[in-house]
């Protein structure tokens, strides 16, 4: 059975997850700085982004993310192992993401697991590495 302490820490843990989709979703930047370490490290190489510490996504994300009109981070099936005040995690996301060319609306599908690295701080729980594996993009734009 699992402890209380165990299972807060878990309904945490899974807050960050939620809360760094809507963040996405929303174009909500700053939001981003509650949910990852100071010193945390983000890799999106995996899809064909950037890689580095929360200042650059940051400012990667609210380039790259104009192109879309919209988007849904679908996160389910996490699997977290807790280990005293360190975690990792892998979570299943899908992510359709709208775009529109000469007034056309398409969809492009993007499958990724986040791969996650936790830790306790004064402040609560929060992500300190997060990598992107992909699993599968599907209506990608050909290029011009």
């Amino acid at each position: 059975m699992k402890s209380l302490q165990e299972l807060s820490d878990r309904l945490e843990i899974n807050d960050l997850i939620t809360d760094y989709s809507y963040a996405i979703d929303t174009r909500s930047w700053d939001d981003l700085d509650a949910l990852f370490t100071p010193d945390a490290h983000i890799d999106y190489t995996a899809v064909g982004g950037e890689s580095g510490d929360v200042p650059t996504i940051k400012a990667w994300l609210a380039k790259t993310l104009e192109m879309f009109s919209g988007s849904q981070h679908l996160v389910a099936t996490s699997k977290v192992e807790i280990d005293g005040d360190t975690a990792t995690g892998r979570t299943l996301c899908h992510n359709p993401m709208i775009m529109t060319n000469d007034g056309k609306e398409s969809v492009m599908f993007v499958g990724i697991w986040y791969h996650d690295t936790f830790v306790r701080t004064a402040d609560g729980w929060r992500i300190s590495s997060r990598r992107e594996e992909k699993g599968y993009m599907h209506g990608l734009p050909s290029a011009p």
